[in-house]
Parts: structure tokens; sequence; C-alpha cells
């Protein structure tokens, strides 16, 4: 019986391997393949049979995307966009989160869903409308403001499964030593619901660093963020590969690196999240 049982068992972690590797490895290769775009100048790119290993590898389509493009001035902008955005999310969602999960909202909570699965290009015409109106247009408010459009909803709806995760008795025992709504809220919900705020914080800052329609029509020239950078990298002659990838790659290593940072803070919030009482 014990070696059938660990017969199951080897074929069980068999057969999930082969699973992960069948969901993450066309990933993998598409990011490989951006990298030796980026890496090769562009006889290499055009070759066909296709080149997959440079020969030798080249710098220089990262050099042109920072000399073509004015990189360092996205990559602020994106920052300050970005960085906004999650911060005053977190200011609105983590209250709202945990009103909605304290007086059981649940209209309102999939309002909030509604809001998070609705579509940018859906908040777009009349929000440029609005911005025309008080000149906002092309500005970095105008962007900071859309993307509260995409960071509040996630950060509000992590937060109510969060917060409904947290016993009830704990708040209510404070409640019977005097302590007021606040006070429960700051001292008790705000510390057991931290790995949410991780983890709504991290899901918030990619979906707005990787926003790329808002600042398109909403930016300037001196505003866009960051993944304006790729658009800028098309040309109407032909399209440029290497420089392309390369920009491609630049935009989404600060998303990588934050990832990979924090990668035990997600595995713990999600972890966490998924327990309840």
């Amino acid at each position: 019986m014990s070696n059938r049982i660990k017969s199951g068992g080897i074929w069980r972690n068999i057969g999930f391997g082969l699973s992960v590797f069948a969901l993450v490895s066309p990933a993998i290769l598409v990011f490989l393949w951006m990298i030796s775009l980026s890496l090769k100048n562009e006889l290499d790119n055009t070759a066909y049979p296709p080149v997959f290993i440079p020969n030798p590898p080249t710098f220089a389509n990262y050099i042109e995307v920072f000399e073509k493009n004015n990189f360092l001035l996205y990559f602020w902008n994106s920052l300050l966009v970005t960085g906004g955005a999650v911060l005053i999310g977190l200011l609105v969602g983590v209250p709202a989160g945990y009103g909605i999960a304290r007086s059981k909202a649940y209209r309102t909570a999939v309002m909030i869903l509604i809001a998070r699965m609705t579509p940018a290009l859906s908040y777009l015409i009349p929000l440029f409308l609005l911005f025309q109106i008080v000149g906002l247009i092309g500005s970095i408010w105008a962007l900071l403001i859309t993307h509260l459009v995409i960071t509040v909803p996630i950060i509000v709806w992590v937060m109510i499964g969060y917060f409904e995760g947290i016993p009830q008795e704990l708040e209510d025992a404070a409640y019977v030593d005097g302590a007021t709504l606040w006070q429960s809220f700051r001292y008790i919900a705000l510390p057991l619901a931290r790995p949410g705020m991780m983890v709504g914080a991290i899901l918030a800052f990619i979906f707005s660093w990787n926003n790329f329609v808002f600042s398109v029509v909403l930016g300037g020239k001196n505003s866009r963020t960051l993944p304006s950078a790729v658009y800028n990298s098309l040309t109407f002659e032909q399209i440029s590969w290497g420089p392309l990838a390369a920009a491609a790659l630049l935009v989404t290593l600060p998303v990588i690196l934050m990832t990979i940072a924090a990668q035990r803070e997600i595995v713990a919030g999600l972890s966490a999240g998924g327990l309840k009482d």
C-alpha cells in the first residue's frame, strides 16, 4: 500500500511539474526571444532562418533607445504617476475596503468589481472631455487622476477580502475596552491587513505602470509615461525590431525587479488572504 501511495505521489508531482512547464514556457520563450532581439543588429533580426543567439551581442539598440527618446524623462513621469496613484489608492482604498467588509455592503463590492473589470477605454472619452474643459490635457495631473481608475478598484477589492478574514471578535474586545472605531481600525485591523496592503499595492503598481493608452491620449510631449517609449520606437517606414525589443525590456525591467524583490511578501500575502475563519 505504501509503495502505491509513493508511486501515486511521484506521478502527481510529475503531472504538476509538466502542467507548470506548459503554462510558463511560452512566456519564458517570448521573454528570451525579446532579449535576443534587443542584442542583435537589424540584419540578424530579419534573417531567415532566424538567428536565436546573438553573435556577437550588441548594446547599440539600448543606446539608440536613450538617444532617440527622452527615456529618463518618461521614467521619471512613470514614477510620479504610478507612485502617486498607488499612494492615493492606498489612502482611499484601505479604509474603503474596511468599511465595505465590516458593513457587509456586498452590492458596493460588486460595483467595485465591475469598475475593475470595465475596460480603461470606457473611461477615456469622458475623462478626456473633462480634462479638456478644465485645461489639464497634457499634464501629469491628468495622468495621475486617470490612473486612480486603475489603482483604487484593485486595492479596494483586495482589501475587502483581507478585512473579511480578520475575526470580528478582536475588534469587539477592543470596543469593550473603550476603543473607538478609528482606534480599532488603526491598531488592530490595519496591522493584521498589512500583507493585503502589500499585495494590493504591488498589483496596482504593475497595472498602472504598464498602462499605455492613457499616456498616449492624455499625455503631452513632456508628460508621457515610460510605455510611450515603446510607441515612439515604431516608425512608418519599417519596424526596427531591435530598438523596439530593447525599449520593451526597459519598460518591464522595474516591474520584474520589484516582483523579484517582493516575492516573499506576495506569496505571504496571497497565502494569508486565502485563509478564512
